[in-house]
């Protein structure tokens, strides 16, 4: 994973709790969450479109 161990791992936990605080990580996990949804549902929209494009012309 990037080549991150543990240590560089916890370093980085370590400076986004100094950052942020404690309070404000479930906000961030969540709006993560919520992007990385709404970007998978896009590309998938984006698959599913050229069969619709298709469907029209044989209509």
């Amino acid at each position: 994973m990037f080549g991150l161990g543990m240590s560089e791992l916890v370093v980085i936990l370590v400076i986004v709790l100094i950052i942020f605080g404690a309070g404000k990580l479930p906000e961030i996990g969540g709006g993560i969450g919520k992007a990385i949804r709404n970007f998978k549902d896009a590309t998938n929209d984006d698959k599913k479109e050229p069969d619709k494009i298709e469907e029209n012309k044989k209509a």
